[in-house]
């Protein structure tokens, strides 16, 4: 649960988070555009979401996208590699954190659904259910802005899933807090969308969100 703070820039560079982010292309025509369609992932919703492609992000290509604080402001970019060799990072998340990558209105929208990963993110998305993706790191501002909501914490499955939902739960005391695991046994959301059927994913989210109804 509790990691090293990322790198506030890219590593040997003396750029900005904009112009590191600026660097990146749009998806369609890149092999971006091929990596969000074989995790499931349209390119309407890899783009409204704002996914770019890296060709070099600290020295391997992946997609990346913004993560902002409360305000709209840029506060960190993460990048998820396309291909990740033996004893390789999976991904590159540069800046100071505390912020979300928001999707379909992200942690505006009502009910507040809270995912840990990107790709996560964008599997609900798809679908069209509004949901806000920490990246694994700590967001103080979520509990401002959940207080008097239904903030339904959606981690992955598995012991790291756990951990982050006690301790979320803890912090959002003014929020009605509820877990939503991915169906069946999918550690993860895009796992369950690639493995499982799409109606599958779509079904249980809204078999969940109804049990508040």
């Amino acid at each position: 649960m509790f990691r090293p703070p990322d790198p506030l820039s890219m590593p040997g560079s003396q750029e900005s988070l904009a112009q590191s982010l600026a660097r990146a292309v749009p998806l369609a025509g890149t092999p971006g555009e091929d990596y969000v369609e074989r995790r499931g992932i349209p390119l309407v919703i890899a783009n409204a979401t704002g996914l770019r492609f890296a060709p070099d992000w600290g020295g391997r290509p992946a997609v990346v996208v913004a993560l902002q604080d409360q305000h709209g402001t840029l506060v960190s970019v993460h990048g998820r590699y396309l291909c990740v060799a033996r004893d390789q990072d999976k991904m590159l998340t540069i800046g100071p954190g505390g912020g979300l990558v928001s999707v379909q209105g992200g942690w505006r929208v009502d009910p507040l659904i809270v995912v840990e990963g990107l790709f996560d993110a964008l599997t609900l998305g798809r679908f069209g259910f509004a949901c806000a993706a920490t990246i694994g790191r700590w967001v103080p501002w979520l509990a401002e802005v959940s207080v008097g909501r239904t903030v339904w914490l959606a981690f992955d499955a598995g012991r790291p899933g756990d951990a982050q939902f006690a301790r979320y739960a803890a912090h959002l005391s003014g929020a009605n807090v509820k877990r939503m695991l991915p169906p069946g046994r999918s550690k993860d959301w895009n796992t369950a969308l690639l493995k499982r059927s799409t109606g599958t994913v779509e079904s249980w989210v809204r078999h969940c969100l109804n049990q508040t109804r």
